[in-house]
């Protein structure tokens, strides 16, 4: 059966005058129930006839997933929903309330196969992909929550489970969907995809007409310490990740963002900081410093407060803007990935 998030506004506008014979102006009718309206059952397009919701009920699908589970932090709101699927398989998506409005963390893969050290998503692999229509479902249990508050999701960070440039197509189209203007009508500088650094996906989203944002998972300031922490850059060491960064940069004009999970005794320590900042030199650019999190399997060493601060004061000494992420869920299983790793063990 066609998933019908899983099509954007062209795609659905072609497949009913394919199949059905329908002009032009239902196909725009199907996409604001899905995305203005955000029904859940194609009997509630109440302005279609009964005979094209007769036959669309016969042959797609809107709903494919089920919310298995949420959590609700009592600090700051924060929502993060386990939604499950129909072949058995799970992933976590995030609601995040800011100054700015609120913002969503999308998963676009079921695991990771990446293998980073510090991240509970790589527990287990990588099961399979997730469809554009999948993200789609993720994201809309979040506006469904919002709905009932009179608000909506202002931004998206493909930030979950997986490497969204493992998975270009579907993430592509996917923010197709979100940036409709007769649909949910989130800004393409409102999207940010995440990568741990790989370099054909940076260059190809650098080609992307696209104003996406770019966050690089970059975690260490050199390859000995990189390539321990994070195997893909074995594949893609720092020099040539850098290369596609500055080349992202001249191509959109845009800073870009670097993430950097400080690990006790890893690499937090001053003279880091100073690699960091000159790798980063004549880069415009803005460094996330996040406290890693706790992953019972991992075992990791939080660095303390004041290492943090030390650790960012270096940084802007030397040239480079850097914040201390606010930390969001503390008390709910924060980690990507740790929601749906506790699900696992206990079934």
């Amino acid at each position: 059966m066609k998933h019908l998030y899983n099509n954007t506004l062209g795609e659905l506008v072609a497949f009913l005058q394919e199949e059905f014979q329908e002009p032009a102006f239902r196909g725009r009718q199907v996409f604001e129930w899905l995305y203005r309206h955000r029904v859940t059952t194609v009997e509630d397009m109440t302005n279609l006839s009964k005979t094209l919701r007769s036959r669309l009920a016969e042959t797609t699908q809107l709903q494919t997933s089920r919310e298995m589970t949420r959590q609700t932090s009592q600090v700051d709101g924060t929502i993060k929903f386990l939604i499950g699927f129909q072949d058995g398989v799970s992933v976590e998506t995030v609601l995040m309330k800011h100054d700015y409005g609120h913002s969503v963390c999308v998963s676009t893969q079921v695991g990771c196969k990446m293998g980073c050290t510090f991240c509970a998503s790589t527990l287990g692999g990588m099961i399979r992909q997730m469809t554009a229509g999948e993200m789609v479902e993720q994201l809309l249990y979040s506006q469904r929550h919002l709905d009932l508050k009179g608000d909506r999701v202002s931004s998206v960070v493909l930030m979950g489970s997986g490497e969204p440039m493992d998975n270009y197509d579907e993430t592509m189209r996917f923010v197709d969907i979100l940036h409709e203007p007769d649909g949910l009508n989130i800004g393409y500088r409102h999207i940010t995809i995440s990568t741990v650094g790989l370099v054909p996906g940076i260059l190809r989203l650098a080609d992307n007409p696209r104003p996406l944002t770019l966050a690089v998972s970059l975690h260490a300031p050199n390859d000995e310490l990189r390539s321990a922490m994070m195997p893909v850059n074995k594949a893609y060491p720092i020099a040539k990740l850098m290369e596609a960064c500055h080349y992202y940069h001249q191509q959109k004009g845009r800073r870009i963002s670097f993430e950097y999970a400080l690990v006790g005794g890893k690499n937090d320590r001053l003279d880091h900081a100073r690699q960091l900042a000159a790798l980063l030199k004549n880069l415009p650019c803005h460094v996330n410093l996040i406290p890693v999190n706790y992953v019972p399997e991992r075992n990791l060493t939080r660095t303390s407060k004041d290492q943090i601060t030390a650790f960012r004061m270096e940084l802007e000494r030397l040239g480079v803007n850097a914040t201390v992420r606010r930390e969001m869920g503390h008390d709910i299983s924060a980690a990507c990935g740790q929601l749906r790793a506790e699900h696992m063990m206990q079934t």
